[in-house]
C-alpha cells in the first residue's frame, strides 16, 4: 500500500479530477469538429495534472485566476460542468451567464476570480487580490496560472517584484507548455530558465514535471502553505506539453512549428496513464474502480451538454447589464 504522506481520498479525487478534465476536453473536441460549439476553444489536454495538483491544495475560498485555456483550472477548482458547457454554447445559464464563452469563465463562489484572453494581464490581479488577502489578515491564498508566454510581458516581473516587496500571499504557476502560440521558448527568450526569474525578486522558485501529478501536488502544498503562513509568494514552472492546437481541435502538425513525432513523444508521457499505473500499482484504485470513475463522468458531461442545449440564450433585454457605462 502506498505511504507518501498524501491522504487516500487526496489521490482518488486527484484522479478522478485529471479523468474529468480529459473527458470533457476529448467531448469538447467532437463538438469543436461539427461546428456545434462556435466560441474559439483553448483545450487543456495534457496539461491535467498541474490544474488538478495545485487545486487539491486550495480551500474552496481560496483565489484562482486563470488564462484563455481555463477548462482545467475551473473543474479542479470545483466548478460546475453544466454551468461550464452552457458558457460555451453561450447560454444565459453558463458561469459567465453566456457572454464569456471559453475564454472568461467566472465562478467567484468557487474561487474562480477570472480568466482572460490577454496574456499576462490576470497575473496581476492576483498579486492584487492577495494583498486585500493581506490587508484582511483572512489566510486565504491567491493562485495565477499562466503560460510561458506570459513570461515575456513587463507585468510577469512588476507583479513578482511586488508581491515579494510586500510577501503577500499568491503563489505563480507557470505551465511551460514549450510555445507561445506558435513560437518555441529559444527564440523568444535567450535562455530556459523562467524558474529562475524568482531570484531576482528574492522568492522560491523551482522547475518541477508538470505531468507527474504527486510532484505537482508537493510541491505547490509547499508553496500554498508558505503564502498562507506570511512566507511570502513562490514560483513555479510546470514543464509540460499541449497536446491540441493552439486554439480548437487540430493537433497542429501541419503548421510547421511542431511535428507529430514531438506530439506523439509527449503522448507517451499521458499524466493520467502514468498516474493511473502508479495507483494501480500501489492498490489505491482497481481497474473496476477506474471503469466506474469513468462511466460515472461521461454520465456527468452528458447530463451538462443536455443542461446547455435545453437552457435559453440571454434576452436582448439583458445586453447592457454588467457594462460600465
Amino acid at each position: 500500500m502506498v505511504n507518501i504522506g498524501i491522504p487516500m481520498a487526496t489521490l482518488r479525487r486527484m484522479y478522478a479530477t485529471m479523468l474529468k478534465i480529459r473527458r470533457c476536453e476529448n467531448r469538447l473536441v467532437e463538438l469543436l469538429r461539427n461546428g456545434e460549439i462556435k466560441c474559439p476553444t483553448h483545450l487543456y489536454t495534457g496539461q491535467e495534472a498541474i490544474a488538478t495538483g495545485v487545486c487539491a491544495n486550495l480551500r474552496k475560498d481560496d483565489y484562482v485566476f486563470s488564462t484563455h485555456r481555463s477548462h482545467g483550472h475551473y473543474i479542479a477548482k470545483g466548478g460546475d460542468l453544466k454551468a461550464l458547457m452552457a458558457e460555451l454554447y453561450g447560454k444565459k445559464t453558463g458561469c459567465s451567464r453566456g457572454r464569456g464563452g471559453s475564454m472568461h469563465l467566472v465562478d467567484p463562489e468557487m474561487g474562480l476570480m477570472g480568466s482572460a484572453a490577454i496574456v499576462a494581464s490576470t497575473i496581476p490581479l492576483a498579486v492584487g487580490t492577495a494583498l486585500a488577502s493581506a490587508m484582511q489578515e483572512n489566510k486565504r491564498v491567491a493562485v495565477a496560472f499562466f503560460g510561458d508566454g506570459a513570461t515575456d510581458e513587463g507585468v510577469f516581473d512588476e507583479s513578482l517584484n511586488f508581491a515579494s516587496l510586500r510577501k503577500l500571499p499568491v503563489v505563480f504557476i507557470c505551465e511551460n507548455n514549450l510555445f507561445s502560440t506558435h513560437l518555441p521558448l529559444y527564440l523568444r527568450q535567450p535562455a530556459d530558465n523562467i524558474y529562475k526569474r524568482a531570484q531576482i525578486h528574492i522568492m522560491p522558485g523551482i522547475r518541477i514535471d508538470g505531468n507527474n501529478v504527486l510532484r505537482v501536488y508537493e510541491a505547490s502544498q509547499e508553496a500554498i502553505a508558505n503564502a498562507r503562513n506570511g512566507k511570502g509568494p513562490s514560483l513555479i514552472e510546470c514543464r509540460t506539453f499541449r497536446w491540441r492546437a493552439h486554439v480548437g481541435w487540430p493537433q497542429d502538425y501541419d503548421v510547421g512549428y511542431r511535428t507529430k513525432k514531438e506530439v506523439q513523444k509527449w503522448e507517451k508521457r499521458c499524466p493520467i496513464k502514468a498516474y493511473e499505473k502508479f495507483l494501480v500499482g500501489e492498490g489505491v484504485l482497481s481497474e473496476l474502480e477506474i471503469s466506474q470513475i469513468s462511466e460515472q463522468i461521461d454520465r456527468e458531461i452528458e447530463e451538462a451538454l443536455t443542461f446547455a442545449h435545453e437552457s435559453p440564450f440571454p434576452d436582448e433585454s439583458e445586453l447592457m447589464e454588467g457594462v460600465y457605462k
